[in-house]
């Protein structure tokens, strides 16, 4: 799914003001929750073309930024979540996707409530990956510590542009009884991929970069998680009263005004 924005900018604050996000969250819920091997979504041309080629061009270098590298059995990559060690447009962006408003797309499109986004960007944030590097299939970490929370979401933006198919770097959705790759998704400039996670939401990159040496996979990760998880994938903990969002209004209210939003825009849109 392509993306139509309005009043574009080249800068990140305010990014997903533009109701045009609910309209595409609405319109991708029901195809997002029946896709296999799990729930997913791959959104092409997310951001405005002029703010994704900022990011993808001052996105750094691995000698000219402090990362945390990888180089084990498993994976093969470089990644950094500390914020302040990046520079101030990927702060900025990053900062966006936690926001309220990404957020409500989030929990639109995917039908999980309260979601929280995860300040500390643990394991996520800027991640590159150079010839060779790969991430073998895996389900991912369910708790946040710092957070006291349950994983549930995961969003990835791709930022390299003029990636070639022949390179591969394609992330790959396996089925449950990890028999062979149910989806392999390119990572293309600008393509947004959001999948629910589990104990047996497997994927990974486990096929090497066959990119030529000067070029990256470029990669934003975050992280959303719950308080409560009560689904196959967790047992409920001991509890009387199951309070749900609910018996909140204005819990309920947010959700229906950023949706309420969509189908406003989507009405207004020319035909």
């Amino acid at each position: 799914m392509t993306i139509a924005h309005h009043g574009a900018s080249h800068e990140p604050l305010g990014t997903f003001d533009d109701p045009s996000f609910a309209t595409l969250a609405l319109a991708a819920t029901e195809r997002y929750l029946n896709m296999a091997p799990f729930p997913h979504a791959v959104f092409d041309d997310f951001l405005p073309a002029e703010l994704a080629g900022r990011l993808s061009s001052e996105f750094p270098a691995t000698e000219a930024m402090e990362w945390v590298e990888r180089d084990n059995e498993h994976n093969r990559r470089r990644y950094q979540h500390d914020e302040t060690k990046m520079p101030p447009l990927f702060r900025a962006m990053l900062r966006e996707f936690n926001s309220r408003q990404f957020v409500l797309f989030l929990e639109t499109l995917t039908g999980i409530d309260n979601l929280l986004p995860d300040p500390y960007f643990i394991g996520g944030g800027m991640h590159v990956s150079g010839p060779g590097d790969f991430l073998k299939i895996h389900a991912d970490f369910n708790w946040h510590h710092k957070l006291q929370a349950h994983r549930r979401v995961n969003a990835l933006l791709y930022l390299s542009e003029h990636w070639e198919a022949e390179w591969g770097g394609a992330i790959e959705f396996w089925d449950r009884e990890m028999r062979h790759p149910a989806v392999a998704t390119l990572p293309r400039f600008n393509r947004l991929v959001v999948f629910s996670t589990g104990e047996d939401t497997n994927h990974g990159q486990p096929v090497p970069n066959r990119c030529p040496d000067g070029t990256s996979r470029k990669v934003l990760n975050l992280y959303y998680y719950t308080t409560r998880r009560i689904d196959e994938d967790q047992d409920a903990d001991p509890h009387f009263t199951l309070y749900k969002t609910e018996s909140s209004p204005f819990a309920t209210e947010l959700g229906e005004n950023f949706r309420s939003s969509g189908t406003l825009a989507d009405r207004d849109r020319p035909r």
